[in-house]
């Protein structure tokens, strides 16, 4: 019998070189790596490098839009090109409630039609600011959160290297304004162990926050949680991000913890910022395992490859669904 898979966490170190994934822009010919200021549990400040969550949420939800089409799941028109407005703009907001009445339709009723229109608004989210001429709004929840992926304080570092376009008799094209001569530019180049933490509510597959049922079947809720973890392990395998056509990064560790619960009771993360993040997993656990027996099972994975097992084996099992 399979199990009901309430929420997943991931903690984890991933050792990435040479990527450029995530950029703050540029500055004259300099592309800037993006750096954040953070604090140890021992209150010392360090600058190190950083990839948004948004970045993260972005590598995923490409993946999931491929996922979604070759297994013919629903999606808008806007998501189904990667237009990250979703559902609050294009062609489908104006026809989404053409045939009623915006006005009469309950919040309830918008959240539900939103939800079975496109597996990632209900999994991404979606902030829906103008529905109809009364103007309607709907925010959707993320059932799937990143975390900034932070760098490991003493273990990651940036280097700039030069570039340059090649062009051909370049002596009589420089600096025209169209792009055509010989540009040199300055690019990044990242390295280190980052601190990677993920939610995963999946229990909220499909659920309408507002009446708190579900508003799609448990048939779609099952193969909305497949693509869920599918699409999560593709962004380690192929992390789509920023100057990957020229800065693949180099994966060469992954390591860390998954923790799921088959209660409602959240799966337990803590940052690998902190070196003893694997032991107090496994305390926190134990402690809530005691208030409520069998909530919380805990994988230590050691690699991509046993990470990508963990995610095989929970892919089987089914969403938890509320009562």
């Amino acid at each position: 019998m399979a199990k009901q898979i309430a929420s997943i966490s991931i903690s984890g170190e991933i050792t990435l070189n040479m990527h450029s994934l995530n950029n703050e822009g540029g500055e004259g010919n300099q592309i800037m790596t993006r750096q954040l200021t953070i604090v140890n549990k021992e209150g010392q400040e360090y600058i190190v490098n950083g990839i948004s969550g948004d970045m993260f949420k972005h590598i995923h939800v490409g993946h999931m839009i491929n996922y979604a089409k070759e297994n013919k799941l629903e999606l808008c028109t806007n998501c189904s090109i990667g237009n990250p407005n979703r559902l609050s703009s294009g062609e489908d907001l104006g026809t989404f409630f053409a045939e009623k009445n915006i006005k009469a339709l309950s919040d309830k009723e918008i959240a539900d039609a939103i939800i079975s229109k496109c597996i990632v608004d209900d999994s991404h989210g979606v902030l829906v600011t103008s529905i109809g001429k009364q103007n309607r709004n709907h925010a959707r929840k993320s059932v799937i959160e990143f975390g900034w992926t932070i760098g490991i304080p003493d273990k990651n570092n940036t280097e700039t290297y030069i570039h340059t376009k090649i062009v051909a008799d370049a002596a009589g094209k420089r600096g025209e304004s169209s792009n055509e001569g010989q540009n040199i530019f300055h690019r990044p180049a990242n390295n280190g162990v980052y601190a990677f933490v993920c939610n995963i509510d999946t229990y909220r597959i499909g659920f309408n926050d507002i009446d708190r049922n579900y508003a799609i079947d448990d048939p779609k809720r099952r193969t909305r949680y497949e693509a869920i973890l599918q699409s999560l392990l593709s962004s380690f395998l192929n992390p789509r991000g920023a100057m990957t056509s020229s800065q693949k990064p180099h994966i060469t560790d992954f390591k860390g913890v998954v923790t799921y619960s088959e209660k409602l009771i959240p799966a337990p993360t803590i940052s690998p910022i902190n070196p003893e993040y694997k032991s107090e997993i496994d305390t926190i656990a134990t402690n809530l395992n005691k208030i409520e027996p069998g909530a919380i099972t805990v994988k230590q994975f050691n690699g991509l490859g046993a990470f990508s097992e963990i995610i095989k084996d929970l892919i089987v099992e089914e969403p938890y669904k509320l009562s």
